[in-house]
């Protein structure tokens, strides 16, 4: 089936297309809500809304980006919006400051040990160091979506990437 054959079917509300749709993407989509969220139950309602937004919106997609990076894109956006409600962004502030850093360490790390990092930082150090980092939204963008100076959002990744260098020697120290 393809992606075009299978969002027609979503659209007619064919349920065998329906639940490939969700067994296609959802554990993709899951993992993009979780670097966003408090808790795996966080995520995984922000998954729901998303599913709900996604088939909501299904008949407005052209088709002029992939499917799933348009999934990825509303699963974002809807782990951004449960931030704000829940008013998860007070550590982001407006101070603007560069920290210099050095992506020494950054290489040898394996995937589990840097999302276990990431989980450690603030969350609106995360929350930007997914956007720019992971995501690759642009500052502009960032501030944007989150309704934040361009100049709160570099900085706001220049403590996140402070951090995480800070974790990597603690954690290059702690194996010495």
């Amino acid at each position: 089936m393809t992606e075009k054959e299978l969002v027609e079917g979503c659209i007619r509300e064919d349920r065998i297309c329906q639940r490939k749709l969700w067994d296609t993407y959802a554990p993709k989509l899951l993992s993009v809500s979780i670097r966003y969220c408090q808790s795996r139950e966080d995520a995984e309602d922000v998954l729901m809304e998303a599913f709900v937004k996604i088939f909501d919106h299904l008949p407005l997609f052209r088709f002029q980006s992939s499917l799933e990076t348009w999934m990825r894109r509303v699963v974002v956006n809807t782990s951004i919006n449960k931030l704000r409600v829940a008013r998860y962004m007070d550590t982001i502030d407006s101070e603007s400051n560069d920290i210099a850093y050095h992506d020494k360490g950054f290489d040898e790390l394996n995937t589990r040990e840097l999302l276990s990092m990431l989980d450690k930082l603030p969350v609106g150090y995360r929350t930007v160091f997914n956007l720019f980092a992971i995501e690759g939204y642009s500052h502009k963008e960032i501030a944007d979506e989150l309704g934040i100076d361009e100049g709160t959002s570099r900085s706001q990744l220049n403590k996140a990437r402070k951090a995480l260098q800070d974790m990597i020697i603690h954690s290059e120290k702690v194996k010495a």
